[in-house]
């Protein structure tokens, strides 16, 4: 995924959109993949290729037919963009929210971009992205509070995990990762990603 970043000025002053003025921005532009970093950056991502959708949508049946047993949490795709406590609104490619924590949403923040970070994420690295952005993203996902995370970087052949409060962990490809805690029972195979 291609993503190009537009820090937006005016007479060399940042501008600072609301969150309501960044949500209708995205509303009154539905074919844009747009995200706003913590210092309010907008980043416009194009969509991702075959091989990169296909191993997303493997690893979002997983995350959901787990949560089906469990019936834990919510389990959402890469169109859902979470409003972090950090100041950003971040789309990872699956997340999962803990039930009760979800449950204390009002109905219109769960309309709208969730006011919430999630419990679980995960970010699927496709050829184009920055390695190094990605990382970023994930570090601000830690710090708004989310536990557990897992980084997959397919042209390297390995995945980084991130949990709350602890340096990242990189493992070469085939792995076995687990949901820890937070997933409790979730065991994911991760073997070497193949075009």
């Amino acid at each position: 995924m291609t993503a190009f970043t537009l820090p937006l000025k005016v007479n060399f002053k940042h501008v600072h959109l609301t969150d309501e003025q960044f949500y209708q921005i995205c509303i009154d532009n539905p074919d844009l993949k747009i995200e706003r970093s913590a210092d309010g950056v907008l980043i416009f991502m194009t969509p991702v290729g075959g091989d990169g959708g296909s191993w997303e949508a493997d690893y979002i049946a997983d995350l959901v037919n787990w949560n089906r047993q469990n019936n834990q949490g919510k389990v959402f795709s890469s169109s859902t963009l979470f409003r972090l406590p950090g100041g950003g609104n971040r789309s990872p490619d699956a997340a999962w929210v803990e039930l009760s924590r979800w449950q204390t949403l009002t109905p219109e923040q769960r309309q709208k971009f969730p006011p919430i970070a999630p419990d679980f994420v995960i970010e699927l690295r496709s050829p184009t992205d920055d390695l190094q952005l990605l990382q970023e993203k994930m570090q601000e996902y830690m710090d708004s509070g989310v536990r557990l995370g897992w980084l997959f970087n397919p042209q390297d052949q390995q995945v980084e995990i991130y949990r709350q409060g602890q340096d990242k962990e990189v493992r070469s490809l085939p792995t076995e990762l687990s949901g820890e805690a937070v997933l409790p029972g979730f065991v994911l195979q991760v073997n070497q990603f193949t075009n």
